[in-house]
C-alpha cells in the first residue's frame, strides 16, 4: 500500500506509518486536527481517502489498521506490551472509487500468492491486535533453528539482526527478523539487495533505520524462502571470503 501524508502528519513523532503484506498500521503519538490522507492499493490502483484525526484519551492504547481488501478501516486496541502513545488515531472513510464486482474481488483474493499471504499473516501476528488477525487456512508456526543474532544477513551495515518467528504454508516459509541500527550518528535506507542469502522476497516494515537511540532505530524484515531461513543464509566463512575479495 502507498500512503500520501499531508505535511502536518509527515513527522514520525506525530504519526507512525507501517505497511506490510497489504495491511497498513497507523499509530498517533500526538493529538492532531482532521487531515485528509490518501491510501492506494499498489496492485489494483484503488484509492481510499481517509479523514484522520488524533485526540487525547481516544482509547487507552489504539492502533488504526487498514486492510487493502476491506471497504473501510478497522480500528482496534493495541496488543499488550506495545508502545502505543497516549493519543488515539481515528479515521472515517471520506470517499471511495465506484464499487467493483464482488466476483472480481473474490477472484483477486483467490489469486493472491502464498508469499504475500504469509508475509501479511506474519506482520499481523507480531504487530496487530489478536482479534484483528485474519485467519489463514493451513498456516503453522514453525521452529526457526537459527542463532540469536544473524551476523551474515546484512554484513555491510552496523545492524543487529534478531529472528523473531517463522510461519509455513504450502512449502513456503516466512521468517520475521528484527533489525536494530547500532550507529548513533548515521541513518540507513534499507535496500533488499544488501541482504545476503537466497530469498524469494523481502519486505521491510520501514524504508530506513534512524540512528540508534531514536524511535525509528528498529524495524522488521519479513523473508520468504522455500526452505527455512537457516538454509537460505550464506555461511559466515563465505561472507568473509566475499569481503576479502572486494577489498
Amino acid at each position: 500500500m502507498r500512503v500520501g501524508l499531508p505535511p502536518a502528519l509527515a513527522n514520525p513523532e506525530v504519526l507512525r506509518v507501517q505497511s506490510a503484506g497489504g495491511v497498513l498500521y497507523l499509530k498517533a503519538f500526538e493529538p492532531f486536527e482532521t487531515q485528509r490522507v490518501r491510501v492506494q492499493d499498489v496492485e489494483s490502483g484503488d484509492v481510499l481517502l481517509l479523514d484522520l484525526s488524533g485526540r487525547e484519551g481516544a482509547s487507552s492504547e489504539e492502533i488504526l489498521v487498514v486492510d487493502s481488501r476491506e471497504a473501510s478501516p478497522a480500528r482496534a486496541s493495541a496488543s499488550p506490551g506495545s508502545s502505543a502513545g497516549s493519543s488515539g488515531a481515528q479515521a472515517s472513510e471520506a470517499s471511495r472509487p465506484s464499487a467493483q464486482a464482488s466476483s472480481g474481488d473474490a477472484q483477486r483474493a483467490t489469486a493472491t500468492p502464498v508469499p504475500v499471504l504469509l508475509t501479511r499473516h506474519a506482520a499481523q501476528s507480531l504487530y496487530a491486535p489478536q482479534r484483528t488477525i485474519e485467519p489463514l487456512r493451513g498456516v503453522s508456526r514453525v521452529p526457526m533453528r537459527l542463532p540469536k543474532s544473524l551476523n551474515t544477513l546484512l554484513p555491510s551495515l552496523p545492524v543487529t539482526a534478531t529472528p523473531l518467528g517463522a510461519w509455513r504454508l504450502d512449502g513456503w516459509t516466512v521468517t520475521a527478523v528484527k533489525l536494530e541500527n547500532n550507529d548513533r550518528q548515521r541513518a540507513f535506507e534499507l535496500d533488499p539487495r544488501w541482504l545476503q542469502g537466497e530469498f524469494y522476497s523481502a519486505t521491510f516494515m520501514h524504508p530506513y533505520l534512524a540512528p540508534r537511540g531514536s524511535v525509528e532505530d528498529t524495524t522488521t524484515v519479513f523473508l520468504v524462502t522455500r526452505d527455512g531461513l537457516d538454509r537460505a543464509l550464506i555461511p559466515l566463512e563465505e561472507t568473509d571470503k566475499a569481503e576479502e575479495g572486494a577489498s
